[in-house]
């Protein structure tokens, strides 16, 4: 488990590292003096702790940066100010605790981001029978349908994976953090950078379809999965 914690204040990111060493010795924990510190590491990191008060790039700035590169990242605000929850909720934080810190609760809290965490990396396959080649979904940025084949959009990738398959039967496979937008694409929710009335873009740039129809059902199911850390309902 990658943990990150980040304070301009040296005692707090000692004293937060401890605790966290302390309930959970196995884990990989480093910490940060800087939001810009943390960003320019390009770890990719499980959970982190994060003040909001902080020279240069404040707390909730970081985290929107954070946000736009990984969807699923755990965050929990430390701060001694109580106004800025607000702006937290609408990162879809995980939890906000308030300076001083009360141990019990901070414990519990991690207690509970260490197991949400664990559910999240649970490896989910795709098995391709046409090539023999099994696909880690969490990869897979879209499919798109090509009449009797689909081609499978990965990330890193500089060429996408074409087979025979049927959309229907994909969309059957794939977990749910995937959404068929439109007849010819199935996207995964968490590589979405923004959206309109009629498409989505993904983070790697591409833009897919997104039907006029299924508009309300797809900004539920969306919204559904992000409050839902990456479990939706439709």
């Amino acid at each position: 488990m990658n943990i990150a914690v980040v304070d301009d204040e040296k005692v707090i990111r000692q004293h937060i590292c401890s605790l966290i060493n302390k309930q959970s010795p196995g884990c990989r924990l480093m910490s940060f003096a800087s939001g810009e510190e943390l960003v320019q590491s390009n770890i990719r990191f499980d959970i982190i702790f994060l003040d909001i008060r902080m020279e240069g790039l404040n707390g909730i700035e970081t985290a929107k940066n954070l946000k736009e590169k990984q969807k699923d990242i755990l965050l929990i605000f430390i701060t001694g100010m109580k106004e800025y929850v607000f702006d937290a909720l609408d990162l879809y934080a995980f939890q906000y605790l308030l300076k001083p810190l009360d141990e019990k609760k901070f414990g519990e809290v991690l207690e509970r981001a260490l197991a949400e965490a664990g559910k999240r990396k649970e490896r989910k396959i795709l098995f391709v029978k046409a090539k023999n080649l099994t696909l880690d979904q969490s990869d897979i940025l879209y499919i798109e349908s090509r009449g009797k084949k689909v081609g499978i959009h990965t990330a890193g990738a500089e060429e996408d994976i074409e087979i025979y398959a049927v959309m229907e039967e994909l969309s059957a496979q794939l977990g749910e953090e995937f959404y068929r937008c439109h007849r010819g694409y199935i996207v995964n929710l968490a590589y979405i950078a923004e959206y309109g009335k009629d498409s989505i873009t993904l983070t790697n740039g591409a833009r897919v379809y997104l039907a006029k129809k299924k508009y309300g059902e797809f900004v539920k199911a969306y919204m559904w999965y992000l409050q839902s850390g990456g479990v939706y309902c439709v």
